[in-house]
């Protein structure tokens, strides 16, 4: 069966389809995963097809802040940002899911952010769909919507909000929609008409992410699951560089910092990074963030960018230099999978996937949420009992991290909780869930 995977966003939004894409093609079926241009090689060095598709967050995010430190939290602010970015967002998305599409394909795997515009591609080429979920987006009294807020409003404020948060992405997804339904021929429909479809057929939705971290919701209907973990896949030519190597081996585990794509990671911030490790008494590896002079300051605190070091010629690895340098090394990108596990506790902005890495590893987390989904998930970790505090990120603060840092690293309730979730998670197969789908629709 050809089999095409469809997802936009940032790296946490694709990386995990790679994984997926890699079971689908071991039980036999051929695979294509479309996604913004950008992650063309995670998806190649994975073995699947890759087919481009508008929908390049981070880019736009860039764009449209210009590199600004992000504020947005859940609430009015995030959802005014979330609107006027999301029209956006989803401008020309619906015409690279149709062309994608066009390349010859069976069945779509839809995941949230590409559903509302691919299952009219679906309809259109006469195929079934399956929806494949990073995030709960379907209403239920059991928590708040996603994008709404972390506090419960109780069990009919909770759904009420969570129809209200359908009305925004209606709002968003709405023009092109329309848009498309018209390039492809199809009767004009709009969002609501489609979700109502949608609903009344059963369409099938896999959600994955862990029931042990979010159990499945009792009110919702049939159709809707909650199946375990997609696990991102790592290139089979990947080799950790020489230089992290030897920094791991020269000391005791030390803490994770990276704050993904969507976060300004100038100067100003590796600086407060790197003096809140140090004032916490650990290491770091910190991934992401861009070393700079701080306002005022004659000399450059922390670490300098800086040439790739000898061990490591294609700049992955960054040694430090300045204060503390050889305490503190930056990272470009290293598989989470390999990497979490040697660290003795994780700073993120708790994205779905890289949350997800973290209670994999058994790895106590800080999460320090920026935006989106990323707040909801970081509320999850502290509710688990693997994190001592959620930073938001508007809040962060030296003070504030280096005091959550030596409380996930010392205090030994945040590591047991983290391992025992890590143990549930080991018994999962999310991946085998969905192929299990694939081939009953095959069938």
């Amino acid at each position: 069966m050809r089999v095409l995977i469809v997802t936009a966003g940032s790296l946490g939004d694709v990386a995990p389809y790679t994984g997926l894409g890699a079971r689908l093609l071991t039980a036999g079926h051929r695979v294509a995963l479309a996604a913004p241009p950008r992650y063309a090689g995670l998806v190649t060095g994975c073995g699947l097809e890759f087919r481009p598709v508008p929908g390049d967050l981070p880019a736009l995010r860039t764009a449209a802040s210009g590199q600004r430190r992000l504020s947005s939290l859940p609430g009015a602010p995030g959802l005014v940002e979330f609107v006027r970015l999301g029209g956006r967002f989803v401008g020309n998305l619906g015409a690279g899911i149709a062309t994608a599409a066009e390349a010859g394909t069976d069945l779509l795997l839809l995941s949230s952010t590409t559903a509302p515009l691919g299952y009219s591609v679906a309809q259109h080429h006469g195929i079934p769909s399956l929806g494949v979920f990073l995030q709960p987006t379907y209403p239920t009294r059991a928590f708040p919507p996603i994008l709404l807020g972390v506090r419960s409003l109780g069990s009919w404020g909770n759904q009420a909000a969570g129809w209200l948060g359908q009305r925004l992405v209606r709002r968003v997804y709405a023009d092109a929609s329309r848009r498309l339904r018209a390039r492809l021929g199809l009767p004009p429909a709009d969002i609501a008409d489609l979700e109502r479809h949608a609903e009344t057929t059963g369409w099938p939705i896999t959600h994955g992410f862990s029931p042990a971290v979010l159990p499945r919701p009792p009110d919702w209907r049939t159709g809707l699951d909650v199946v375990g973990y997609w696990w991102p896949l790592t290139a089979a030519d990947w080799r950790p560089p020489a230089a992290l190597l030897d920094f791991l081996a020269t000391g005791p585990p030390p803490v994770y910092v990276g704050f993904g794509s969507l976060a300004d990671t100038g100067g100003e911030l590796h600086a407060l990074v790197t003096r809140a490790l140090s004032r916490a008494g650990v290491r770091g590896v910190v991934q992401g963030i861009d070393a700079g002079p701080e306002p005022g300051s004659d000399a450059v605190r922390g670490i300098h960018a800086g040439p790739p070091d000898d061990g490591d010629p294609t700049g992955v690895v960054r040694p430090g230099s300045g204060t503390g340098s050889d305490q503190v090394l930056t990272v470009g990108d290293v598989p989470h999978e390999w990497l979490f596990p040697r660290m003795a506790a994780l700073v993120h902005h708790a994205g779905c996937g890289t949350a997800a890495a973290g209670l994999r590893a058994g790895i106590p987390a800080v999460p320090v949420p920026i935006l989106a989904d990323q707040p909801f998930w970081a509320a999850r970790l502290a509710a688990l009992g693997v994190s001592p505090e959620v930073i938001p990120f508007r809040r962060l603060s030296e003070d504030r991290l280096c005091t959550a840092i030596r409380a996930a690293v010392t205090e030994p309730a945040f590591r047991h909780r983290a391992r025992f979730l890590a143990d549930r998670l080991a018994g999962e197969d999310g991946a085998g869930a969905v192929v299990a789908a694939v081939d009953r629709l095959a069938r």
